[in-house]
């Protein structure tokens, strides 16, 4: 059930595809096989406002939040993270990158977290499951 956020600045998202960013953030977290395709969820959240490094407009910043539940041990977790950050920065690196007149490629900061969920403090309504389900079986 992991609920994986991608956190980027303008500047990635003026001269990157978002979508495919996501789709790619996405594939690899249900190839890696810790989360089943019915609680996957991801998106992607522009920052317009921001600042990377000295501030120069070709610093950027792309971060991945991942937050699963409990119970996996620390290497599936850790290769969980690693095999999203390199999805990510694989797609990044795959696509043309608009780069304005004068300007230089993209210098980005990259960053991953996983967090576990306390299922004491959650509420879960999935409506998904029941539909994947329910397709299953017809």
């Amino acid at each position: 059930m992991p609920h994986i956020t991608i956190e980027l600045s303008a500047n990635v998202a003026q001269r990157h595809d978002v979508d495919a960013l996501v789709a790619a953030v996405h594939d690899s977290a249900l190839a890696h096989g810790l989360p089943p395709a019915d609680g996957l969820r991801t998106r992607a959240v522009v920052r317009d406002h921001y600042r990377v490094g000295d501030g120069d407009v070709d610093h950027a910043f792309v971060s991945i939040m991942a937050r699963v539940g409990p119970g996996r041990d620390l290497g599936i977790r850790q290769s969980f993270s690693a095999a999203l950050l390199d999805a990510a920065e694989a797609q990044v690196a795959a696509s043309n990158e608009i780069v304005p007149p004068g300007r230089q490629p993209l210098a980005i900061a990259w960053s991953v977290e996983l967090a576990e969920i306390d299922p004491e403090q959650r509420i879960n309504r999935n409506h998904v499951r029941a539909r994947l389900a329910e397709q299953s079986t017809t």
